[in-house]
């Protein structure tokens, strides 16, 4: 495997790490966004390094895939947060929970 593979890899696990601590530490949905959109470009980047590896392009045309899907989930979940910020003027994910019905 070539180091820049390799560090790729390492710098694709720091991201992912990073990203999970922010989904589980913080009760903020922003946050817990930017969480998830930090390990899905973690697997991008992950995806990325193997199709250089391999010497594929499949690899690079699953992220631009990806990416379009992130893209949308992002705009669906910012609009439940306005959504919900306008309803109750708070955006506490432990408080949105109540609204279950």
């Amino acid at each position: 495997m070539q180091p820049i593979v390799t560090y790729s890899l390492a710098l694709s696990a720091m991201l992912f790490a990073i990203g999970a601590l922010a989904v589980l530490a913080r009760r903020n949905p922003l946050v817990m966004f930017m969480g998830i959109e930090l390990m899905l470009n973690a697997a991008n980047l992950t995806f990325v390094a193997y199709a250089r590896e391999l010497g594929q392009v499949e690899g690079q045309a699953a992220v631009l895939i990806f990416l379009a899907v992130a893209a949308a989930e992002v705009a669906v979940g910012l609009a439940i947060i306005v959504a919900v910020y306008r309803h109750r003027r708070d955006v506490d994910a432990d408080a949105a929970s109540g609204m279950k019905g």
